[in-house]
């Protein structure tokens, strides 16, 4: 599968729901499951396809579109995007599955869902920045939306016009920072390929990289939920349906990290030398404050929400290490914790759904009466913990081994004190959860059926062989950090690949 047609299936899915008569809802589920069936499967091809140890894009498509202004469509993937490419596609599959019961508007549900998709596949596949913004914004969108319709809680509409507020003032501060980037560059163009090239002749002043950087950690900063512009994040995913927190959190959020090391690494050099220990510290405030905070929550989908944020606070650490090491362990952190919060809320919105409840107190004694939803959820609190053989095992090890010559300090509090502060309370829920007496309230539902184990199986496969074989991503990501980070090695994919491999 070429990857235009990988991009345009969830669009062409979303037309075939919409040309289907309202009532046939079984014709719309079936419609949006198949559709995101083959983008997966189109991805894992892919994947499988890519060549490791290549540094520049594969699998190139261009087209253009406004060539006056150096707009035009390009489609391209290398060790950066290539493993976000497939875990966004595993994710909108299980959202999909998890959605299977959606009874209010199921067709406008999935049209949204799909959309959705496709704009977080064209986020991640467009090299031009133009329309990596558009289709970023594209996936918003959706998001604003079903929490509105579809959301749960007393404070969904609160906490729907506060992620609106963020995510819409977030986006246009990123926006400014690349039509900054577009004017002061003067290469008439926001082709990721062709702006590196011109960027290596004619670097940006000092001046305005100190202008476009700011804005671009700021803007793409706040998508992802970086310390103090993170507080919309967990009340939004606790409002949020199952398939919408699954994709939000897990594919989403990863577009403001992907435009940060597209962008501000590799053409804002000078500014992130500059503003690399203020961002450390910032990322502090995510492992250490929003690990906190998760330490003292009793209900389930703030303590997952507050639980990725301080996740991120890795990525961000990463970022600000800026070498190769660094880099390869941020892109192996997000494709980890894109299937981890995917598999977390999925698993916590079918416990809702079946309890009634998403207060810790009120559950408990649930491995027993659920053994199948308790086990995949035991496992995806240790992946939470940073278990060895687990995806996020590698990438948490391998940013700490990237970051450790420039903010050791920084590494030791992330290690003793974010790992500590994670395995209190993922540990803690297992036991409130999953162990000892059933508490108040009645089971309203059984353990999941053969078919809804699918989404949890699939989601906990890529975790699990990620973890044990972290060389398959390592690999294919280490060639392309090396033409992005600030600090070069020759080595350095040799190094990444035995980190990786060390840390399994």
């Amino acid at each position: 599968m070429s990857l235009s047609q990988l991009l345009l299936t969830p669009f062409a899915g979303a037309l075939l729901v919409l040309l289907v008569p309202g009532n046939y809802r079984v014709v719309h589920r079936f419609i949006a499951l198949v559709t995101t069936a083959i983008t997966a499967l189109g991805a894992v091809s892919v994947f499988a396809a890519f060549q490791p140890g290549i540094a520049g894009m594969q699998f190139e498509e261009q087209a253009a579109w406004v060539p006056a202004a150096g707009f035009g469509f390009h489609l391209g993937v290398d060790g950066v995007n290539i493993g976000l490419v497939l875990m966004a596609s595993l994710v909108a599959f299980a959202a999909t599955c998890v959605s299977w019961d959606i009874e209010k508007q199921p067709k406008l549900f999935y049209i949204l869902l799909l959309v959705m998709t496709g704009g977080a596949l064209g986020a991640f596949l467009s090299l031009d920045l133009f329309f990596l913004y558009f289709f970023n914004e594209l996936a918003l969108v959706p998001t604003f939306i079903m929490m509105g319709v579809w959301g749960r809680g007393e404070n969904r509409n609160y906490a729907t016009f506060q992620i609106t507020l963020y995510l819409t003032l977030g986006a246009l501060i990123g926006l400014s920072g690349l039509a900054l980037l577009y004017s002061q560059s003067g290469a008439n163009t926001l082709d990721w390929v062709t702006l590196k090239a011109w960027l290596a002749e004619k670097p940006l002043s000092g001046h305005s990289q100190n202008l476009i950087l700011p804005l671009l950690l700021v803007g793409f900063g706040t998508l992802v939920g970086l310390f103090p512009f993170h507080s919309w994040a967990a009340p939004g995913y606790a409002a949020a349906p199952s398939a919408t927190a699954m994709m939000h959190a897990g594919v989403l959020k990863k577009v403001g990290l992907y435009v940060l090391l597209r962008v501000a690494l590799p053409f804002c050099p000078a500014a992130m030398n500059h503003w690399a220990t203020p961002l450390a510290v910032l990322a502090m405030g995510n492992v250490l404050y929003c690990g906190w905070v998760a330490l003292r929550q009793r209900d389930l989908f703030l303590l997952l929400g507050n639980s990725s944020l301080a996740h991120m606070g890795f990525c961000f650490l990463g970022l600000a290490a800026a070498n190769v090491i660094g880099v390869t362990g941020v892109v192996l952190i997000m494709v980890a914790h894109g299937l981890l919060a995917a598999l977390s809320f999925g698993l916590a919105g079918h416990l809702t759904k079946v309890t009634g409840t998403s207060d810790i107190d009120k559950l408990g004694g649930l491995l027993k009466t659920l053994p199948f939803v308790g086990g995949a959820l035991v496992m995806a609190f240790l992946a939470g913990c940073g278990v060895p053989g687990f995806a996020n095992f590698p990438g948490e090890l391998t940013v700490l081994f990237g970051a450790w010559k420039s903010f050791p300090i920084f590494v030791i509090l992330a290690a003793w004190g974010g790992l500590l502060i994670g395995g209190v309370y993922m540990l803690r829920a297992i036991r409130d959860l999953l162990h000892g007496p059933l508490r108040d309230g009645s089971i309203q539902g059984g353990d999941a059926g053969p078919w809804r184990r699918v989404p949890f199986l699939v989601l906990l496969a890529a975790l699990l062989y990620f973890g044990i074989n972290p060389g398959s991503l390592s690999d294919r990501i280490a060639p392309s950090a090396e033409r992005i980070a600030l600090v070069k090695s020759i080595s350095a994919p040799a190094t990444v690949a035995a980190t990786a491999h060390a840390a399994h």
